[in-house]
């Protein structure tokens, strides 16, 4: 008898299995983590702008190459106060919009077709390939010669650079439904239409709204390689100009104001892409 209790508490020991915390422990161990990040991420770029000031004001770095952050603000200031930074930012903003909005718009229809369609896939992917793989600044001489000075060939670069990530991550997500989706979808009598609004769209959803993250990023790294080249406006214009003048606490200016503009227009896409997709915060993919 007693050796059955015995291996009965034995059996309870091994088995039975107590909670780790409790759930008020765990929301605070949630936000303690919470804490800790936020922390992180504003702390070090902070502490690294520390450390370049007490160098610059120490000698270390020379202030004529690498002006001291102090310096960099005034001097943001002055040309915030001027109007001339907002000049050149709502150029450059101007022209990453408009061709990330046409870019956008011809990648998602033409990775819908291909991710739908194998006939499609077979005749365009080669190709399309081939030319995503050519350096885009490569083709800008092509797209003056096309579009002329000025805004146009611009704006025709940077919906060139858009519309592949939109094109591959859109033809990816397409291609990567699981067919129980669509058996589900004509077990219920659902029409082509249908399928496609009701079910295919939301579950390549997610994985367009990580293109146009990628997309938006690359299309501000173009924009400013593409206004030093024709541009006389924008921020590429500005940090390349001052680099030429030796002014390089306005060029340091037109850099972290590149950098900024990329984020908020990120965080953007991310958040429209987290109220509009709901459905897939458990398993969204991630860049």
């Amino acid at each position: 008898m007693k050796t059955r209790q015995a291996v009965t508490r034995q059996a309870e020991r091994l088995y039975v299995r107590k909670p780790v915390c409790t759930p008020r422990e765990a929301a605070a161990r949630a936000r303690r983590t919470r804490f800790l990040q936020v922390a992180l991420a504003v702390g070090v770029p902070v502490a690294l702008l520390l450390l370049w000031q007490m160098a610059a004001a120490s000698g270390w770095i020379d202030r004529r190459l690498f002006p001291a952050p102090t310096t960099i603000a005034r001097t943001a200031w002055d040309l915030i106060a001027a109007g001339e930074l907002w000049t050149d930012v709502l150029a450059t903003l101007r022209r990453v919009v408009l061709g990330f909005a046409i870019g956008g718009l011809v990648g998602f229809l033409a990775g819908a077709v291909t991710g739908l369609s194998r006939l499609a896939r077979s005749a365009l992917e080669p190709m399309l390939s081939a030319l995503y793989v050519v350096p885009k600044l490569a083709l800008l001489p092509v797209f003056i010669t096309i579009a002329g000075l000025g805004e146009p060939p611009v704006i025709v670069m940077v919906s060139w650079t858009v519309f592949f990530y939109i094109w591959i991550y859109t033809m990816e997500a397409f291609t990567q439904i699981p067919e129980g989706y669509r058996e589900a979808a004509r077990s219920l009598n659902v029409g082509r239409r249908a399928m496609f609004r009701h079910v295919l769209l939301p579950a390549a959803l997610p994985h367009l709204f990580v293109a146009m993250r990628v997309a938006i990023s690359v299309a501000i790294l173009v924009i400013v390689a593409a206004e030093f080249v024709v541009g006389t406006t924008g921020l590429g214009y500005v940090i390349f100009d001052s680099r030429r003048l030796f002014m390089n606490d306005r060029m340091y200016v037109g850099i972290v104001t590149v950098a900024l503009l990329g984020v908020i227009l990120a965080t953007m896409i991310t958040w429209i892409g987290r109220r509009l997709t709901p459905w897939a915060e458990q398993g969204r993919p991630r860049v």
